[in-house]
């Protein structure tokens, strides 16, 4: 992967690394990959108000973008399709490793899922036991249905691309940051998705 140099305070420290983001329709037309995402949900869920449940902090910005597209197709079609965005904010990582348990911050009430159409939005899912976990968390709730979209899902042993209704790009197994990304709360504001180097793992490890 080349290295790239956007964001000079962040220098050497992350690879460039670049999915596909525009895939090509019959008849030639090009469309993002998250829009197409969009496209699936709008028609799954059908006239189905939709209660997105955002994971935060990596998944505000897939979230705003996904959630865009939504609002367009629903424009776009004879009916409207009410969409509500909650949060919920869950730590399961240390430096770059994944830990066992599940840690909701703030309130782990989420009564106002009860009888809804819930999608959660997740940027990415590798080995699948912070969703196994937050999944058994909402059912406990009684939604009407619950369908999980996640931008990147890792080729990892025994991956959790059964968890995700709704996937982006399936990636390497590295640690990537960037588009709301983070290593500890570091490369958020990239624009772009990047492989975190060596020294940058260093440099902001706690």
């Amino acid at each position: 992967m080349p290295t790239t140099c956007i964001l000079n305070h962040y220098l050497i420290q992350y690879s460039f690394y670049q999915p596909k983001w525009r895939w090509t329709k019959k008849g030639g037309k090009e469309e993002l990959w998250i829009e197409r995402l969009a496209h699936y949900i709008v028609d799954d869920f059908g006239e189905n108000a939709i209660m997105v449940l955002c994971v935060l902090k990596g998944g505000y910005k897939f979230c705003a973008d996904l959630v865009d597209f939504i609002k367009v197709f629903g424009r776009n079609s004879s009916k409207y399709l009410e969409t509500r965005v909650e949060f919920i904010r869950l730590k399961s990582y240390l430096n770059d490793q994944s830990t066992e348990d599940l840690h909701i911050i703030g309130s782990r009430d989420l009564s106002f899922l009860h009888g809804k159409s819930v999608l959660i939005v997740e940027a990415i899912v590798d080995t699948g036991k912070t969703m196994k976990a937050l999944l058994k968390h909402v059912e406990t709730f009684e939604p009407k249905m619950v369908k999980v979209a996640g931008l990147l899902v890792k080729r990892v042993p025994n991956m959790a691309e059964s968890l995700t209704d709704y996937v982006g790009f399936e990636i390497p197994n590295h640690f990537v940051v960037g588009y709301a990304l983070d290593y500890n709360e570091y490369f958020r504001d990239l624009n772009h998705i990047c492989v975190i180097s060596k020294t940058g793992k260093m440099k902001y490890k706690v």
